[in-house]
């Protein structure tokens, strides 16, 4: 195999560890995977928080290194990267399905203009698809995450935060 089938796999790998917190979403789908190379004969695997003071992290990267391992990427390794910071922007068009599908509504706009005003949003619920929804909570079952009511199907649910 070459180094290019070799990177290719790895990705392939990468799409199967899961987000421990959104177990829908792969670590590709939700953009925290960087970059992958071999550097002096070690597959780097480069992983952005999505946040500075994510619990799920080092879980993630430990199962990063797992997977790798167990598809024969033995000498990995997984670095963390804070260069640029994440951003909803870079979940891919695939996880924003995935979270609506599991019930949590995908971000909705600009993680700038949210940032000013916070409350200027109009997020359609994940379940009946309507806007007349309203958030109960800045905070919702983890930090990423706020909890909203739909005013139609009455449900709860989250909403992945812009940011």
């Amino acid at each position: 195999m070459n180094a290019m089938t070799n990177h290719r796999d790895i990705y392939q790998v990468l799409e199967t560890v899961l987000d421990p917190e959104v177990p829908v979403l792969s670590v590709v789908d939700l953009g925290i995977v960087r970059k992958v190379r071999l550097d002096r004969g070690t597959w780097q695997v480069d992983i952005c928080p999505t946040y500075s003071g994510c619990p799920a992290l080092d879980v993630i990267a430990l199962d990063i290194k797992v997977a790798l391992d167990q598809a024969g990427f033995e000498n990995s390794q997984v670095n963390y990267v804070l260069d640029e910071p994440w951003t909803t922007d870079w979940i891919s068009e695939s996880g924003r399905k995935k979270l609506k599908e599991y019930g949590i509504a995908p971000p909705v706009g600009s993680p700038d203009k949210l940032a000013v005003n916070p409350d200027d949003r109009t997020v359609p619920c994940p379940i009946c698809d309507s806007t007349d929804t309203v958030m109960v909570s800045a905070f919702g079952s983890t930090a990423c995450k706020s909890l909203f009511k739909c005013n139609s199907c009455l449900e709860p649910f989250d909403y992945f935060k812009c940011h």
